[in-house]
Order: C-alpha cells, then structure tokens, then sequence
C-alpha cells in the first residue's frame, strides 16, 4: 500500500469519518446507489441456505439445517449474486463480527438480515466500502432500540463514496486480488503452526504405540501442585481462564482480594500444566509461561507437573485423540456440558513410559511451537492490519489505483 501513489487533488468530504476525497468523486446517499430487496421464499422456491460468516456468503452444508432453524424455510428471503447482505441486529452486545458480505450464490438467507440490490454502483466496490465501513465502526452509533438493530430506512441516507464506474470496477479488482494475497499467506502461517502440532502428535503417539517402555500410571509420573494463595483483601490478583479446543491460557481482569469470592485460589508458576476442571474434556488444558508466573488459579483448575516425564510431553500426550479419549473418560456428566474433570480418575490411567529422547525431542517442539505461535499471532495481526488500511484507503481515495494492474 505504501508505493501506491496518491491523487493529484483532493476536496473535503462531507463525511464525518472521512476527512477528504478525489476531486472528481461524489458523495452519494446509500438510497441513490441501492434498492432494498424483498424476495419472499414462499412456495420454496429455493432451498439452497446461506448464511453471514467471518465476512463471507457462505452455503450452509447439510447438516447444519438442524437444530435452531424455522418451521418452514419460507420465511427466509431469496438473495441473488451481486447483492449485498447486512446483518444490522444485536449492535450493542456484538460489535466484532463482520456485518456485511457480497452473495456470490442465490440461495435464501434470514430474513432478519437486510439484503440491497446495487443500481447505480459496482456491487464489488460496495462490498468493500460497506467492509470499510463495518471496520470503521461506522454503523454502532446508528441503531436504535432494545436490540440497536438497523433498518433500510435507517441507513437510506448513509452517505457513500461514488468513483466513476470505471474506477470503481479497478479498485474492487485490486481489492479483491491483495486481500486474497493477504489471506493466502495467514493461511500458509496458520497450516505451518497446524503442521507443527501434527508433528508433534505424531511423535507422542508413535512412542505410545510402537515404544518399548512400560506401562506406568500417570499419577507415578506426574505430581499435583499447590501453591495457596492467602488471600489479602486490598491486594490485586490476576486470576487465569482456560479456552477449549486448546486455544491456551486468558488473563482475567485484576481484581481485589476482597472481590474474589469464597474459592480457594493457588499460584501458578512458569511450566505448571493447567487444566480446567469443567471443561478438560473439550481441550481446555495449557501449559503456564513466564507472563502467567504469580497469577492464579481456583481450586476449579488442578495444576500437574511432571516427574518421571516432562510436563511438555503430558501435554502434547493429552493433545492427542488418546489423551481426548483419557479427559473424556475422566470427565462424567449427565446434564448437558456439566463434565467435571475427575483429576484422580486420570492421573489413574496408564500410559506407556516414553524414551528420554523422545520426551528431550518433544519438549524441543513444545518450545519451539509455544514460541512460533508468538511470533506468527503477532505477524498474522499486522497482516490483517495492512488489509485493513489498504481497503480503507482503497475505497476512500487515499490512494490512486488506476494504472495499477490487477
């Protein structure tokens, strides 16, 4: 983005979050360039569902149409290629989702989710001008009511940057072309990250079945840590959460000793094992790292260390589809996801004694994705940072795209 160069004059813009734009561009009301689209799925018509995610028109598969879904599908409104879909409800509880995408397939989504038809714009370009929008957080401050949900005539004179035509279809191509290229190297870092793990579930799981050493029972090779805290009343404390599907560790707020509540708390120190004990059998188990050292955990959260095997290889162990099987077997419930994790109950299993090579190799591994995943979260941050800047600039005319080739 910073070798595009800019236009050669500039106006000020009558748009409160846009501060100037080309010389030769309008500002057009929403209304002008749109028409609200009404297509009612009465008779199913069509039966292909869509629905709005992570900023995509996305076709819904098969099995998703269970569960929380209308009576009859002629409720959903029928959208078409090239229309542009809002979804304007819940502003005040969810203001990180992206609200709006272009349909690329006809199908029918809600009818809770406005749908506009371009008239007299380039439906692309809209896209991601509405997309600038959305990240601008432009549409937060419009809704109104219990819900601060949006309507067409909420927006109708939601006022919008208008390029010639031609201008338009080159900044919606260049768009489209650098956020793919943007999207396509998150996706190559995350698959490294992704490959790592395979590699390390891999080593754990070839050393529990085709290793020679005995079985032990976990509790023989592994110890229970308490550290309590004493809890001071005008002390803060940082109290630590756990993410399933292995998502890692979270830092609560701070709090007062004396807002903490009846729980016993324990410190937590660099390297501890961490697992929760509601939800160990969805994947909520972590290994603390020097920024959790002092923080702390309830009594809800048993801490476990190795002994007899490093604390990295009990870990990537309970990351496996064996160590899944362990937690859920550990984990006994009837109601709903009410499974607590019955520590005792898994440090009884056995498991087969891995080699000190093997554990040196996969502790090396544990350190070495614990340190990639730093670095790639950081890397994958200022990347969706650069594709943000680069549609703002691109739809508002901060920089000039023509004769840029796509």
């Amino acid at each position: 983005m910073m070798q595009s160069k800019t236009y050669e004059k500039y106006k000020q813009s009558t748009i409160n979050w846009i501060e100037e734009i080309p010389c030769h561009w309008e500002i057009t009301p929403f209304y002008s360039v749109v028409k609200e689209s009404k297509r009612s799925n009465i008779g199913l018509v069509e039966n292909t569902v869509l629905s709005l995610s992570y900023g995509k028109i996305i076709k819904k598969p098969e099995s998703r149409h269970m569960g929380l879904v209308p009576a009859s599908y002629e409720t959903y409104q029928i959208v078409e290629p090239g229309e542009i879909i809002f979804r304007f409800t819940d502003l005040q509880n969810d203001k990180r989702s992206l609200r709006s995408a272009e349909v690329t397939d006809k199908g029918i989504i809600t009818s809770a989710y406005l749908a506009v038809q371009p008239i007299q714009i380039h439906s692309t370009y809209l896209a991601w001008l509405m997309r600038s929008y959305d990240l601008c957080k432009v549409f937060y401050s419009m809704g109104g009511g219990l819900r601060q949900s949006l309507t067409f005539e909420d927006v109708r004179r939601l006022p919008i940057c208008l390029p010639p035509q031609n201008e338009q279809e080159i900044i919606a191509n260049l768009i489209d072309k650098r956020v793919k290229q943007i999207d396509s190297l998150i996706s190559k870092k995350n698959r490294f990250l992704e490959l790592l793990k395979e590699k390390i579930l891999a080593t754990v799981m070839n050393e529990q079945l085709q290793g020679s050493g005995e079985e032990v029972r976990l509790k023989y090779l592994t110890e229970r840590i308490s550290r309590p805290v004493i809890i001071e009343e005008n002390k803060e404390y940082i109290a630590l959460g756990l993410y399933n599907r292995g998502r890692g560790l979270f830092h609560k707020a701070s709090a007062l000793g004396e807002d903490m509540g009846d729980s016993n708390f324990f410190y937590v120190e660099d390297g501890d094992l961490i697992l929760s004990g509601q939800f160990a059998w969805e994947g909520a188990v972590a290994i603390a790292s020097a920024k959790e050292a002092g923080c702390i955990v309830s009594h809800r959260y048993p801490v476990v260390r190795g002994t007899s095997i490093t604390t990295e290889y009990f870990s990537a162990l309970l990351m496996t589809n064996f160590g899944d099987f362990l937690l859920n077997e550990s984990s006994r419930g009837a109601a709903g996801r009410n499974r607590p994790l019955n520590i005792g109950r898994l440090l009884n299993e056995k498991i087969k004694t891995p080699s000190q090579k093997v554990q040196n190799e996969v502790t090396r591994l544990m350190h070495f994705k614990a340190l990639a995943e730093i670095k790639i979260k950081r890397s994958i941050e200022l990347l969706i940072e650069r594709r943000t800047a680069y549609i703002t600039a691109a739809v508002t005319g901060k920089i000039d795209l023509r004769g840029e080739s796509a």
